[in-house]
């Protein structure tokens, strides 16, 4: 092409010295429509081709991976591998000129490959969000590192190209300095790690509700990135929690509650012990006539109040419909204390919403302290200051009686 251009100089009159300013222009100007015209059929013709084939297929993840913004990257590979090829065709090499074009070229042609490589990279991460078996997994932190070493590799080539030293040379400088590296990626390097341990253990999911004081954190992980997880707590505060953090200290996940499909409710009742006494004839006629004796076996003539009321509320829970009849229902007494008998009520709910269980424990809590007295018992509870009161004027009133 050399050649070719030189004799259409001579022929419209024009000197073909390569070093020549006109036949550096006009070889510029030539080789730039060339360039132009072949970057716009690929966007005008080869891409909307490519996208009817794309939508003409029946899977889903083909549209997902060749989205618009990574057949824009394909396309910018164009002008500069025309330019590798023409270039040499149309001037000396070795030429300082030549060189430094190739030179600014090169550079060009990396930074659109990396920048493709990050773009097939994202259209990899949301093509693994719509995978069932993937989407729950914190793979965001893992193409993040791979983002990373492939900027890090362009910018070695780079360099490479512009001090003219083979990238390995680069490398093996870099390799002396190995510590200053880590210390300044130590966060990401950590990260990375941690995301790997955290997936391959199915320790968290974005979505999952964690618990973790030791950084304030209580809710939803929205996001978990490289170097941070994102927990939006309650209150709609946002926490964000190193990765290597969820990996060396412990943190509580609420997952396995969500999936059982019930959350647990472990709440007592302190019974004052003077309350609790043998049943009189009266009260085992009264708990007769409404079924509250069924399960308690009736030979000994000595039944207890208390055990009378802890059948009843298994009873009770069982045939309650917003409690979970699959999971565990129990009625327990706990080591007795100085504020009372604790009288343990231990079951789950139906349902696993914050609003529906706390209207639950309340519902059924006071449905306890309403149905103790019919049982003879009463709630242990400290006096308070209306209690000495009412003492102190009993005795006032006795004393005045006595007096008269």
């Amino acid at each position: 092409m050399n050649e070719t251009v030189k004799s259409w100089l001579h022929a419209i009159g024009i000197s073909g010295d390569e070093n020549h300013w006109v036949y550096w222009t006009i070889t510029l100007v030539v080789i730039g429509a060339i360039v132009f015209l072949a970057d716009v059929l690929c966007r005008r013709l080869l891409v909307p081709l490519v996208k009817q084939l794309i939508k003409r297929t029946r899977s889903s993840w083909d549209d997902v991976l060749f989205n618009d913004t990574l057949l824009k990257d394909i396309t910018r590979l164009v002008p500069p591998i025309l330019i590798f090829v023409l270039f040499p065709m149309a001037f000396t090499s070795g030429h300082p000129m030549v060189e430094l074009l190739l030179k600014v070229n090169a550079i060009y042609f990396i930074v659109v490959v990396a920048k493709l490589l990050c773009t097939f990279l994202s259209s990899l991460y949301d093509l693994s969000n719509r995978q069932n078996n993937l989407k729950n997994h914190p793979l965001k932190g893992v193409y993040q590192m791979l983002k990373i070493v492939v900027i890090c590799v362009a910018l070695i080539v780079i360099v490479s190209v512009l001090i003219d030293k083979n990238p390995g040379y680069i490398l093996t400088a870099l390799g002396a300095s190995a510590a200053v590296l880590m210390l300044v990626f130590k966060d990401m390097i950590l990260g990375l790690v941690a995301g790997v341990q955290l997936s391959a253990n199915d320790m968290l999911r974005p979505g999952d509700w964690i618990s973790m004081p030791k950084y304030g954190a209580d809710g939803d992980v929205v996001e978990v990135t490289l170097t941070t997880v994102k927990v939006q707590n309650w209150d709609k505060t946002i926490t964000t929690i190193p990765p290597y953090a969820l990996v060396s200290d412990s943190f509580q996940n609420w997952r396995g509650m969500k999936e059982s499909g019930g959350r647990r409710v472990k709440r007592s009742v302190y019974i004052d012990m003077r309350s609790i006494s043998f049943c009189t004839e009266e009260q085992l006629a009264e708990f007769e006539r409404k079924g509250w004796l069924d399960g308690i076996e009736r030979e000994d003539k000595f039944i207890v109040n208390l055990h009378v009321f802890r059948n009843y509320l298994e009873d009770y829970l069982r045939k309650h419909h917003r409690v979970n009849q699959k999971l565990t229902i129990m009625v327990r007494q706990l080591q007795p204390t100085a504020q009372g008998l604790p009288l343990e009520l231990y079951f789950f709910s139906d349902g696993t919403d914050w609003i529906p269980y706390e209207h639950l424990q309340s519902e059924i809590f006071e449905h306890v302290f309403a149905v103790l007295p019919t049982f003879g018992l009463r709630v242990f509870q400290s006096p308070m200051g209306i209690d000495f009161s009412k003492q102190d004027s009993g005795n006032l009133g006795l004393e005045l009686g006595e007096h008269s």
